[in-house]
């Protein structure tokens, strides 16, 4: 994989895409979730959901780790507790995160687009 400083991370709760890019080309991976749960589930909104995906999230901020720059999307609550999660267990890698953003399904192509055009206004925004 050919290093580059940009990476989109599109996380919900089976799976995170993470897309490292520049403004040429693009290297993906997928991370999957090691545990399957039933989300329709009436589950309590205290947290515990974030201590089983500990290492679904260690997974994800491993596949981030060497980017300059990041941005996380998700649908739901996945996103939030991700970015949660790096602030506590990696805020040297949190420090790199530009924005957590609500993105349902989008393709690789419009993900890549979106976090593109993303980047290309935080670049114009640094000093």
């Amino acid at each position: 994989m050919a290093q580059h400083y940009h990476a989109v991370v599109w996380i919900d709760h089976k799976q995170a895409r993470v897309l490292h890019f520049n403004v040429d080309e693009a290297d993906k991976t997928v991370v999957r979730d090691h545990v399957v749960r039933d989300l329709r589930a009436h589950e309590p909104r205290d947290g515990k959901r974030t201590e089983e995906n500990k290492p679904f999230f260690e997974d994800v901020a491993k596949a981030i780790a060497d980017a300059g720059a990041i941005l996380i999307v998700g649908p739901a609550q996945e996103k939030d507790f991700f970015a949660k999660f790096l602030s506590e267990r990696h805020p040297a890698i949190r420090a790199h995160v530009e924005g957590v953003e609500k993105a349902d399904h989008p393709s690789d192509g419009e993900l890549l687009d979106h976090a593109r055009r993303y980047a290309k206004a935080a670049d114009r925004m640094r000093p």
